[in-house]
């Protein structure tokens, strides 16, 4: 089942030092599963919130960092310093 935008933009609004383990650890489960099902569903069969929202969130699966995760960085509020 896919995650919602606005549940992923909750969850990116967060800064990561703030989560708890549990958070991070449901994040990633989340996160997981997501890219799993955009795998899964071809791209012909996708709305255009789900293209959307699977370019913002880097769920191309190519280990590329997503928009959300290089905001972060940039900003000092994800895992990457600098």
């Amino acid at each position: 089942m896919r995650q919602s935008f606005s549940d992923k933009a909750s969850n990116a609004m967060k800064p990561d030092s703030e989560k708890t383990t549990a958070e991070h650890m449901g994040d990633k489960l989340k996160g997981n599963a997501d890219s799993a099902a955009s795998s899964m569903q071809p791209e012909s069969e996708k709305s255009y919130t789900q293209k959307a929202g699977d370019m913002f969130s880097g769920n191309s699966n190519e280990n590329n960092e997503s928009f959300v995760d290089k905001t972060k960085n940039a900003m000092g509020m994800g895992n990457k310093r600098g």
